[in-house]
């Protein structure tokens, strides 16, 4: 094959790949789309029955009267108070843990992941009522650290697996290099195993973002004071007031969505590898 001929093939893989990208980029995006536009449309309005993409006429009115009805503002910055803390200390907590599970022996590692899968078969509803009793024992009820508390075990075993399995492909020569250097594990950790962790790190980031700004259950069980309540909570009682106002009740989910879709976009170009856009100019 002659180096045209290639180029010619490395230009139509490349076109069908960008074209197959936008057309599952285009099948996310449409429901979100389609969100928005109906969170403009007139207020006690009935979903239309045909997609309406630019409604008429276009009311922005309905995201100020989402906070006069209840006080998102207030739960906002709650729920940015929640992942605020507990992000940092669940990307802390979960990658000491799988720094910590690369360190050990062969066997003992085996027996902790397959620990930790089993932790992650077990139903959400068997740990409401044990965590419940003891958050109620630590007076952590109606405070949000009630919400925090599970970042301090990692959040979920599934992160602590993932940083375990980015450690463990680290070579242990890295490792034992660093300690005849004289540098403890901490330093190890944050100087050697962390960095070569991105990946991993932001990874884990994304995911804890959403799992707390997104929980519905936990703010439901732990919290009484209406002061406390998280975004998702509001977003009920919103619902609660009047089931049948969708420009609303879609105002509503944009407001909850926003983060979360800005979020994967800020960090999305971070999982880019360095040189994927190389075959794109002929090189």
């Amino acid at each position: 094959m002659t180096i045209k001929a290639r180029r010619q093939s490395v230009s139509g893989g490349t076109i069908l790949h960008h074209a197959a990208s936008l057309a599952g980029a285009a099948l996310f995006l449409l429901p979100f789309v389609w969100v928005i536009s109906a969170s403009l449309r007139q207020p006690g309005l009935p979903p239309p029955r045909t997609i309406e993409w630019v409604p008429q006429p276009i009311v922005w009115t309905n995201y100020l009267h989402i906070f006069q009805l209840v006080p998102l503002g207030q739960y906002i910055v709650n729920s940015l108070i929640v992942v605020a803390l507990a992000v940092p200390i669940t990307l802390v907590t979960a990658s000491w843990a799988g720094f910590a599970m690369a360190q050990l022996h062969h066997s003992l590692q085996r027996r902790l992941v397959a620990l930790a899968i089993v932790v992650l078969m077990l139903p959400v509803t068997a740990l409401w009522l044990t965590r419940y009793v003891l958050f109620n024992y630590l007076l952590l009820i109606d405070t949000i650290w009630a919400l925090i508390a599970p970042a301090f075990m990692g959040s979920s075993p599934f992160f602590v697996l993932l940083f375990y399995w980015t450690f463990r492909r680290v070579p242990q020569e890295l490792y034992a290099s660093a300690r005849l250097d004289g540098a403890g594990v901490l330093r190890v950790w944050s100087a050697i195993a962390l960095p070569l962790a991105r990946p991993t790190v932001i990874a884990v980031a994304v995911l804890t973002f959403v799992l707390y700004w997104s929980d519905f259950i936990y703010p439901l069980l732990y919290l009484k004071s209406e002061r406390n309540y998280t975004l998702p909570v509001g977003v009920q009682l919103l619902q609660q007031m009047d089931r049948t106002n969708w420009p609303l009740l879609m105002a509503a989910s944009v407001v909850m969505l926003t983060p979360v879709v800005g979020m994967f976009l800020a960090a999305q170009r971070l999982f880019w590898p360095e040189g994927r856009l190389a075959g794109i100019d002929g090189r």
